[in-house]
């Protein structure tokens, strides 16, 4: 006796066997991001009126570039994330659908790396 629909099994799909990570990083990765963004407004009202170079060296500091790229880096793959489930939720065309998700993850990794080289950049 088989859990399989008929169709699913004329077919022969499955379970793709990714949904439960999928839902488990995204919830770590909000939970992750709670503090982290807690800490990123806290600090970007704190340098209101701040000048340039004081805005530089406070990010020249190895604890804030680290906790920076944490919250840029956690927060760009929770955006791909929930993407992710409103496209293959939401577009019904599998080369459309393929397109987009390829989009939306070669756009998450451009945009991380140039976020994480421009701290570094300014760290080091």
């Amino acid at each position: 006796m088989s859990l399989r629909s008929p169709l699913g099994k004329v077919r022969g799909l499955g379970s793709a066997k990714s949904g439960t990570h999928h839902w488990w990083m995204q919830k770590v990765t909000a939970i992750a991001l709670i503090p982290l963004t807690v800490w990123f407004v806290s600090s970007v009202v704190q340098m209101t009126q701040a000048d340039y170079a004081s805005v530089v060296k406070w990010m020249s500091s190895p604890v804030f570039a680290v906790l920076m790229m944490l919250f840029i880096v956690t927060g760009i793959y929770h955006l791909k994330l929930g993407l992710q489930v409103i496209i293959e939720d939401y577009i019904h065309s599998e080369g459309q659908k393929h397109a987009l998700l390829m989009l939306v993850t070669f756009g998450c990794v451009l945009i991380g790396a140039l976020a994480v080289f421009s701290i570094l950049k300014i760290a080091l």
